[in-house]
């Protein structure tokens, strides 16, 4: 059983993170460092994580009660939650699902004199062109918040330099993961200082939380070694227990039940040396690996339905691909030994103001609901991709006509 994905970090790093949470050293030092090493201008903010850094904005822009944020229409629930939290209203921006990049009808349908913002996110790996966007919000002076959380790639990348603020994240199943933290970057340094007084006023994350977390990943880690998800794969169905759901719910970053008080925490010196020592040994050359095994595939299976074929730039975070029975497709690739998921619920369309009907996203809608990600990784050799396009070969056949499905 190939399992779905592995965590990008390494035994050391879950070493390094036990001595760091038993270590005594300055959180503002070392949160200092990051900063200077991430922009030297001083314009980035180290966080908890990318909703503790968005909550802590919004606060500090304090737009009235009702005004609109513009979101790309695919995006976690919690930046949701975060806004109407505020009492603020998202309205959807509906996606070319080709390009995996705002639709400019949709844009201009969406806006409105109620707009303060627009927040965009960048899906599975890709990058979607943040001119148009930009150039949008300036001619409205809007606000320009960029989600970059899953196309991170190293190589200095702060964000499109027309944005105003942009966002990483480095929790558990983020590239070059240190199991938490966010960082952002600013283009007015005084809105800079106002989230960093927000957040300062927090309470510090204890590290002894940390060092837990460390070990629910290190357990986590170890279930990605083939022959350990094989035993916890035959446990499962032993018990008639769900694999998928008990994944996504470990993996979850912030449960439910105390959303905010959980994410609206600074990031203990643990965490904080441990993000320090995943961006200096960043490592280039698994993200070309992780391009190679996707390029690998998609040479295998020109017919393979997937969202973003027309992506300008994509890293290939995740892979997932379209079908009309996605529950159905899960169930056969797992029976030929390749741990599909459907991804749980953290990713959704969100749905428009009753006011606003006119911007359903209605794209998004149609495409979520089909989508199945495949276990595509690093980790993986070519003989086993080239097994996967095998397993797959059937369902999308080169010439897009509807194929039978196998038995």
């Amino acid at each position: 059983m190939i399992p779905r994905q592995r965590l990008d970090i390494g035994w050391s790093d879950f070493g390094f993170g036990v001595r760091a949470c038993l270590q005594l050293e300055s959180r503002q030092a070392i949160a200092q460092r990051i900063e200077s090493q991430w922009s030297a201008a001083g314009a980035g903010l180290v966080c908890l994580s990318v909703r503790s850094g968005f909550d802590a904005l919004l606060t500090a822009l304090d737009f009235p009660a009702g005004a609109e944020i513009l979101v790309s229409a695919i995006t976690i629930r919690g930046m949701i939650r975060i806004i109407e939290a505020h009492g603020l209203v998202p309205v959807p921006i509906d996606l070319d699902m080709t390009r995996l990049a705002v639709c400019p009808e949709s844009l201009a349908r969406a806006a409105s004199t109620s707009t303060r913002s627009i927040l965009v996110a960048h899906l599975f790996g890709s990058r979607m062109p943040m001119g148009p966007v930009v150039d949008f919000a300036r001619d409205r002076q809007l606000l320009v918040i960029e989600d970059c959380a899953q196309a991170y790639t190293g190589d200095h990348d702060c964000g499109h330099p027309g944005s105003d603020v942009s966002l990483f994240s480095f929790g558990p199943i983020k590239t070059a993961t240190a199991l938490a933290g966010g960082l952002l970057h600013f283009r007015d340094p005084a809105l800079r200082q106002a989230v960093a007084a927000q957040q300062a006023s927090w309470p510090v994350q204890s590290r002894w939380k940390f060092g837990v977390r460390l070990g629910k990943y290190a357990l986590l880690m170890l279930l990605s070694e083939r022959w350990v998800y094989r035993l916890f794969a035959g446990l499962c169905a032993a018990c008639r227990a769900n694999p998928d759901r008990l994944i996504n719910q470990s993996v979850r970053g912030f449960g439910e039940a105390d959303f905010f008080r959980k994410i609206r925490q600074q990031p203990s010196a643990a965490l904080l040396a441990l993000l320090e020592r995943r961006l200096q040994r960043f490592d280039r050359d698994r993200i070309t690996q992780r391009i190679q095994r996707a390029e690998q595939l998609m040479a295998r299976l020109p017919g393979l339905q997937r969202p973003g074929t027309q992506a300008i730039e994509h890293s290939h975070w995740v892979f997932p691909i379209q079908h009309e029975q996605p529950k159905w497709l899960r169930q056969f690739l797992w029976r030929q030994g390749f741990d599909a998921t459907q991804g749980g619920s953290s990713l959704f369309a969100v749905v428009p103001p009753t006011t606003r009907p006119e911007t359903r996203p209605r794209q998004a809608e149609q495409a979520l609901p089909q989508l199945l990600y495949l276990p595509l990784h690093a980790g993986m050799s070519s003989a086993d991709i080239e097994d996967l396009a095998q397993a797959l070969e059937p369902i999308f056949p080169e010439k897009n006509h509807r194929a039978s499905l196998p038995v």
